[in-house]
């Protein structure tokens, strides 16, 4: 039988981050407060904040999986501490850096019996106090609750949205999405985010999503794969700047330009993408606008 491929850690954070910020959703970029321990360094069972890959390692599943606390620990850490992991809670892998030492040789050693420090990376595996039972009540904070900014939607842009006649579902929830199967945009209250600017340029690129539902321009479907979705992307952010224009929203160009660079980078081999996206993009906006007027 073939072996089983070694865990490479580093390939895994890689591709969920690189899969994070193709959704559009960098889990270290938050328009709106109030988000799962937006701000929080991910900790140890014993209060010491974790550094380096493993902050984007732990901000990232505890952003995909809603965990509210920003505690985490091994398995035979919960134990010690009382507690039990839920059965059926998988782990998520953390980098654990490490030295050994060896005897060092002769041409490394400047005197007998020197001992040379080896470094090595090993890979933990952790679970977040939202998938353990048992433990300190200390160790169970609830999230905070979406702070009110008193951000206030704006009349004429807010006509603007209701004119496409895609529907629009807010909740307390700190997501921004596009539900293809509801067909419906889901968005966290606006008091919840810094400027209302914020609010409708994520609402521009969730809106230009759900122009590409089958019922208007049939660009999307729930069988993409992971090309495809970089693509629509693409296409969102595009179509997001181009409506950021014409409603005179705040530029969000620096993330746009950040965005776009990296799948133009990625897509290189085929000189004609940039083309189709930015005629994808004027479909949408135009059907964006068209609906609305």
């Amino acid at each position: 039988p073939m072996a089983k491929p070694k865990f490479d850690l580093k390939q895994h954070v890689t591709d969920i981050i690189i899969e994070e910020i193709e959704k559009g959703t960098p889990p270290w970029q938050c328009p709106w407060t109030g988000s799962v321990q937006q701000f929080a360094l991910p900790l140890r069972h014993n209060g010491v904040p974790y550094r380096g890959i493993n902050v984007l390692v732990l901000w990232v599943q505890a952003h995909l999986e809603g965990y509210a606390s920003e505690h985490w620990m091994t398995y035979r850490q919960a134990q010690e501490l009382g507690g039990q992991v839920r059965k059926g809670e998988k782990s998520t892998p953390s980098a654990f850096y490490g030295t050994f030492e060896k005897d060092a040789d002769d041409t490394d050693a400047y005197e007998e019996g020197t001992k040379a420090r080896i470094p090595f990376l090993k890979t933990n595996r952790l679970f977040n106090v939202a998938q353990i039972d048992g433990l300190p009540d200390s160790y169970y904070v609830q999230p905070d609750p979406p702070l009110n900014l008193g951000t206030k939607p704006d009349q004429a842009l807010e006509d603007f949205f209701d004119g496409t006649g895609i529907s629009r579902r807010t909740s307390a929830l700190p997501r921004a999405y596009y539900d293809m199967q509801a067909d419906e945009i889901h968005m966290p209250p606006i008091e919840t985010f810094h400027d209302a600017g914020g609010y409708y340029a994520v609402l521009s690129h969730e809106s230009a999503h759900a122009s590409g539902h089958l019922s208007r321009l049939d660009r999307i479907s729930p069988k993409m794969d992971k090309t495809a979705r970089a693509y629509e992307e693409l296409v969102a952010e595009l179509t997001a700047a181009m409506l950021g224009v014409h409603l005179k929203l705040p530029a969000h160009f620096d993330q746009n330009a950040a965005y776009i660079e990296g799948w133009v980078a990625a897509m290189r081999e085929d000189n004609g993408v940039i083309f189709k996206a930015a005629a994808d993009a004027q479909r949408a906006f135009d059907y964006l606008l068209g609906t609305s007027v």
